[in-house]
Formats: structure tokens, C-alpha cells, sequence
């Protein structure tokens, strides 16, 4: 009986090793894979700049297993494109399996370097071929990237010779105002003299903070385009300036002569991701900052500008678009700014903070906040006049002359508004022909500050209606003909900025905010 048990046993394991061995009998294939697509676009990368990894499906679609003799890439192992073919890296890869009605990745990212194309151009097409190798035939997917040359600005490094670690450069200047230099955590260098002037040639790209030494101003092109990595930014020191000369651009998709701040990630899914870059920070003690036509977008703070309260304006910024900031599309700090035709929106806290008093001048100006990427705890516009120590003190400093005149302050929050003073120091604040979102139902903010009757702090005000915004989610804040905003701005204020954020007059018949009303077209 043991000995049939066994003999039946044995056939079991026979027949079992038999059947899976047939499963697995693979097959030359033939062609007809299918593709999830027949052609990659990598999209833009700079110069030596490592691209997104992006991805292939190959399916096969027959009731057979088959085996690709090769999938390798066209250009040879001299391609710039790196392949990963289920989990195995390389340019060429023989006797790939693919089961019957299954399918696998391929992952595809590249690195360029411009300078070896012989024409050295400042930008070109670089493309090449993934191709199946069957037994009598080959199928193909191209690839193509858009290669940028650039400008590189970064830290120099060194190696610690006790570890043989490598050491970031770090930024050492006048912290906190005392005349002596101070060592920070901050990496990053000091622009040198010849770098000092960006032009609109070639994009530039910034790793660590780029700094402006006192006495220096950078001075920056119409047209230019400055593109961060991660955690980097501009710091403009103590005595130092920022000149910003942008223009008005015919093309309003290409805004081929405004200034341009974003991220170094091209790739179309980082277009309007925040938080890529940390801020361009006028520091404490910088002066005579000008920024004109310029669009600063997906930072950390869109601008932080901090200090020289008692000057005229230690910024002048007109024309200009903050967007997609993770905190504060502008912040202030006890400093002095003056906005024309400024439009600020989608800021993860305020579109516009001004903390710890200040001196702020703002006409015709569009400040929204449509943030959907989180909870937010701000309005679109917050001014207070303290902040609290280390121990918990509450220290305070004057609001002065602190004025907004025709503009709009809304968004997808309630209330969009709020004035958060210390009555042991001034706050001189006023707000004149404005559209204003507060809605107050619990009566949180019953004081004077928040009295929309009160004539010391408002005049003119259009509450709680619609300024009929385009599409504020995609930052399109410009106005339509049923807007609430329509006309009823103060020819007062519309003659100190005749011209908005477009170029369209407005003299006449102002509408509140940065733009004068359009046609929506659908």
C-alpha cells in the first residue's frame, strides 16, 4: 500500500512539473507589443540637470509568453538617456520576458550636457529611440527632450580633511545690525562683481542662496528668467539694492519681457507647485529696491522684506504678480513698501502680511487668496503692529500712514481681513475704494477696527460683492464686465497710476484692483 501511495505520489509531482513547465515555454516574439504611448516627452531640462523620471508600458496582448531579444536604446551606450527595465538598470537589455496578457515599466530620465553639442547652441531637441528587437523586425518609441543651456550660480564646496565629508559654502554677513559679520547656516555665496547684472540671453539657475554684498545692487534684464533649486533663493544684505526692470509684454502667455522667478523643475506638473524655492529676502539694512513687471511664483515667501521703516519705501514694487507662495506671497516686517498694479494669490497663509508695524502705500492693487492645497489660518491681508519674544513679551511698533486705495482684497475664505493692533503703539491704517471680503456673522471682530462704517479707517468700501474674477484658482485675477469692481474706482487714486498691470488706461473710469474689466470670452 506504501509503496502505491508512493508510485501515485511521484505521478502527481510529474504531471505538475510538466504542466508549469509548459507555461513557461517562451516564445521569439514577433512584434505586436503594444505601447502606452509612442512618444516620450521629457519635457525641459537645463543643462546637466537630471530629468523627472518618466515611464513606458509595453503590453503584450497575445495568449502567449514571449521573450524580446532586445530592447536597447538607439544611440548605444553613447545615448544621455538611462533606461530601467523592470527594476534593472541599463542602456541594453537581452531576453526581456513578458508573460501572456501581462505587461511591464520602463523607466526613462536623461542628463544633458549642451556643451558637448558641436553647435553649443542655447537650446536644442535631443532625441533618441527605446527599440524592441524581434526575430525578424524591431518596434520603436521615441524619446525627445528639450535641452536649455544656463547660467549656474552655487556654493563652493571643499572636503573637511578630519571626516573627508564635502563642506557647503555658507553665507557670513551683518545678521543683526551690530557692523559685525556674523557666520549663518545659510548656504549659499556672494555674487562676484561680474555677476551682478542678469541678462536676458540665458536662464539663470541658483543653487543655495545667491547673496548682494553692502554697497552692490544686481541689477536685472527685461525679459530675464531666474529659475531656484530647492532651498535657495536671493538675500540683498545691508547696503545693498535690487533693481528689477521689467517691461510690458505684448504676449501675455510668453510675457516675453517680464522677469521671471520659479523653480528649476520645467516639467509641466511642477508649473504652479509651491514651495520649490525658498524667498528672495530684502534683508534688514538694504535699501532702493525696485522691482517692476516682474512674476515671482511657486516659493516658499513669494518676498520677504524686512526693516527701514523710517525710509520713503524701502521697495518699490508695480506690475507685478506674487503666486503659488507656501506661506506668504509678500511679508513685511516693520518695513516700507509701496505696490501699484500688484496681484498677489494663492498663498498657503496671507497673500499680504505686514507684521510688527511698518509703512505700507498701495493703489490699485489685487489681493486674493484662492489657497486650496490646505487649511490656512490667515486672510488674504493681515497687518498687526507686535510680535511676541522668546519669554512670551509682546513687543510693539508703530503702524504709520499705512493706506489701500482702489483695491481689491477677496478670496475663497472668510473673512479676508483682519487688523490685529497693540493700542501701545499707533496703528494709522486706512482703506479707501476698496472691495473687501468680511463676512462676520458671530461677531468675532465687533471692535472699531473691523467697523466697515467707521469713516477713520474706511471710506468707500464695497462689501461682500463679486469681483467677478476669470479663474483666480489658475491665478487669472483679471475682471469682467458683471464685476462688482466695475467703475467704481476713485479717479483720485487712478491718476497717481494712470495705466493697469496691462497697459489699459483707466483714468476715466477706474475699476477697483490691478486690472480694468474685459470681455470674458468662452
Amino acid at each position: 500500500m506504501k509503496n502505491i501511495l508512493s508510485s501515485i505520489f511521484l505521478l502527481f509531482i510529474l504531471m505538475f512539473w510538466s504542466s508549469c513547465r509548459d507555461d513557461l515555454e517562451f516564445e521569439t516574439s514577433t512584434g505586436g507589443l503594444r505601447f502606452s504611448r509612442d512618444t516620450i516627452y521629457l519635457d525641459t531640462v537645463f543643462s546637466n540637470i537630471g530629468s523627472s523620471t518618466y515611464n513606458l508600458k509595453v503590453y503584450n496582448s497575445s495568449n502567449k509568453d514571449v521573450v524580446i531579444p532586445n530592447i536597447s536604446l538607439a544611440r548605444g551606450q553613447s545615448s544621455n538617456y538611462r533606461l530601467n527595465v523592470d527594476g534593472m538598470a541599463g542602456k541594453s537589455f537581452d531576453n526581456v520576458e513578458l508573460l501572456a496578457k501581462d505587461s511591464l515599466y520602463i523607466f526613462v530620465e536623461t542628463t544633458i550636457d549642451i556643451q558637448n553639442e558641436a553647435n553649443n547652441p542655447k537650446e536644442f531637441l535631443y532625441t533618441d529611440q527605446i527599440e524592441f528587437h524581434h526575430s525578424s523586425d524591431f518596434q520603436k518609441v521615441e524619446l525627445v527632450t528639450l535641452v536649455k543651456d544656463a547660467y549656474f550660480i552655487y556654493p563652493n564646496k571643499s572636503l573637511d580633511p578630519s571626516t573627508g565629508n564635502s563642506i557647503v559654502e555658507t553665507l557670513t554677513f551683518d545678521v543683526d545690525g551690530d557692523g559685525i559679520d556674523d557666520e549663518t547656516e545659510v548656504q549659499g555665496r556672494f555674487l562676484n562683481d561680474n555677476e551682478l547684472h542678469f541678462t536676458n540671453d540665458k536662464p539663470y539657475v541658483i543653487y543655495g542662496y545667491a547673496a548682494v554684498g553692502n554697497g552692490k545692487t544686481l541689477e536685472i534684464d527685461a525679459g530675464s528668467r531666474i529659475h531656484f533649486h530647492a532651498n535657495s533663493g536671493l538675500i540683498i544684505t545691508k547696503g545693498a539694492s535690487l533693481w528689477i526692470n521689467g517691461a510690458l509684454s505684448i504676449d501675455q502667455v510668453q510675457l516675453e519681457n517680464e522677469v521671471i522667478f520659479e523653480g528649476d523643475r520645467l516639467e509641466p506638473e511642477f508649473a504652479n507647485t509651491p514651495g520649490q524655492w525658498g524667498t528672495i529676502w530684502l534683508f534688514n539694512g538694504s535699501t532702493n529696491n525696485q522691482i517692476n513687471y516682474t512674476t515671482i511664483k511657486n516659493g516658499g515667501i513669494g518676498l520677504l522684506v524686512e526693516g527701514n521703516q523710517s525710509e520713503d519705501f524701502k521697495l518699490n514694487i508695480a506690475n507685478s504678480q506674487i503666486y503659488n507662495s507656501a506661506y506668504f506671497g509678500l511679508l513685511g516686517r516693520a518695513t516700507s513698501i509701496k505696490g501699484e498694479n500688484l496681484v498677489i494669490n494663492k498663498s498657503g497663509q496671507s497673500s499680504f502680511a505686514g507684521l510688527v508695524g511698518g509703512h505700507y502705500d498701495f493703489t490699485h492693487c489685487t489681493f486674493a487668496n484662492y489657497w486650496s492645497d490646505s487649511f490656512r489660518q490667515f486672510p488674504a491681508v493681515y497687518l498687526n503692529n507686535y510680535f511676541a519674544d522668546e519669554d512670551e513679551n509682546i513687543i510693539t511698533n508703530d503702524l504709520n500712514s499705512t493706506r489701500f486705495k482702489n483695491c481689491i482684497i477677496y478670496g475663497n475664505d472668510n473673512p479676508e481681513l483682519i487688523l490685529d493692533p497693540k493700542s501701545s503703539s499707533s496703528f494709522d491704517v486706512k482703506f479707501s475704494a476698496c472691495l473687501i471680503k468680511f463676512d462676520d456673522p458671530n461677531n468675532v471682530f465687533s471692535d472699531p477696527w473691523h467697523d466697515f462704517g467707521n469713516t477713520d479707517f474706511y471710506e468707500n468700501i464695497f462689501l461682500n460683492l463679486n469681483p467677478n474674477f476669470k479663474n483666480p484658482t489658475e491665478n487669472q485675477l483679471q475682471i469682467g464686465e458683471e464685476s462688482d469692481a466695475n467703475g467704481h474706482g476713485s479717479i483720485e487714486f487712478s491718476t497717481l497710476v494712470p495705466y493697469d498691470i496691462l497697459g489699459k488706461t483707466r483714468v476715466d473710469s477706474p475699476d477697483l484692483g490691478a486690472y480694468q474689466h474685459i470681455i470674458f470670452m468662452d
